[in-house]
């Protein structure tokens, strides 16, 4: 894994006191595999739910010409056609961007309509395909573990999937540090293809992994691709202590109440100082923070517009100190334990 701060040149710096020069889109190797892929992916989970086909697609096609090129999807986002608009956006430039869906949700009634068994990964990933409109999937990850299913069944299925040609790779979301240790194992025992990444919940305000996900993705050369970089938007610096969540924002609703916490506050108000110390924004230090980890392949961020898209590859453009990462764990300290 390159060291992000020899990997990023000097023309990716940014504060107020330089002059602003453009960004360029910095790519890192996803895990222990040869795929190389942009620092910043772009999440669409809002397709098809906060946003129409045509909304989706601009926001799809800002960030291809940015130089994003990991698309994270899922069969379950909204309501299926999530994939279906990044079929439609990606058509006629396939080539330039690795399609990640994930496999688990609950997709219907049935009683193997979710999970990980073979016949739900089988039957769901012909259905990705067809959304996806494409013949192979770069990441095929398993959304969320199962104990319904032996690991070993999982793995066999999608071991053939790459064999087959459909996938390209494989990781898994949501896992347990031992849950992933366990896949591991189990492929390397049995030589089948194996996880190249994870995909955990991780930001300035969560940081659990970092007690064994991590160093265990350290150990084997995993890839990390943290989702909720910027918590729900709470480290975008919109909310405000006292004030009601703004209207029509993801934490204006029942995650508001986990999120809009008097010790998030403190925590937010003391980074929002120690950036604007440094002469750069929260939103800044939220991407910069993650990526200052060696081990962090792709920041999944999702985007309701070009701008926004544009906003967050900026939003890298910080090489953190040694002494302002120590900086920053002294003041995140408490999210050690989430």
């Amino acid at each position: 894994m390159p060291d992000p701060l020899s990997a990023r040149g000097a023309t990716s710096r940014h504060s107020l006191d330089t002059p602003y020069k453009e960004h360029v889109m910095e790519y890192r190797r996803l895990g222990n595999s040869g795929l190389k892929v942009s620092s910043v992916g772009l999440g669409t989970n809002n397709f098809g739910g906060r946003m129409d086909e045509p909304a989706s697609i601009e926001v799809i096609q800002t960030a291809i010409d940015q130089g994003i090129n990991m698309l994270d999807t899922a069969n379950i986002y909204g309501t299926n056609l999530s994939e279906v608009y990044i079929g439609k956006a990606v058509k006629g430039q396939r080539d330039k961007v690795l399609l990640a869906t994930k496999v688990s949700g609950k997709m219907g009634e049935g009683p193997n309509d979710s999970g990980t068994s073979r016949s739900h990964i089988m039957y769901e990933v012909e259905q990705s395909l067809k959304r996806l409109d494409t013949d192979y999937i770069d990441l095929y990850q398993i959304h969320f573990p199962s104990n319904e299913t032996p690991i070993e069944e999982t793995l066999r299925a999608l071991d053939d999937l790459v064999t087959q040609g459909k996938v390209r790779y494989i990781g898994c979301s949501n896992y347990a540090s031992w849950q992933a240790c366990e896949a591991i194992w189990t492929s390397r025992t049995l030589g089948l293809n194996s996880f190249v990444s994870v995909q955990p919940h991780y930001n300035l305000l969560t940081r659990g992994i970092e007690r064994e996900l991590m160093p265990f993705c350290e150990a084997y050369d995993i890839g990390i691709i943290p989702f909720f970089p910027l918590a729900s938007g709470f480290l975008t610096g919109k909310y405000r202590r006292g004030s009601p969540a703004p209207e029509g924002t993801r934490l204006a609703g029942p995650m508001g109440e986990r999120a809009l916490t008097d010790n998030n506050f403190e925590s937010l108000e003391q980074l929002e100082t120690f950036a604007n110390n440094q002469g750069h924004t929260l939103l800044e230090l939220a991407f910069s923070w993650l990526l200052a980890k060696p081990q962090v392949s792709t920041v999944i961020a999702g985007a309701t517009s070009p701008q926004q898209v544009k906003s967050n590859i900026e939003a890298t453009s910080w090489l953190l100190s040694e002494e302002e990462i120590t900086e920053v764990d002294q003041i995140t300290r408490k999210s050690l334990t989430r």
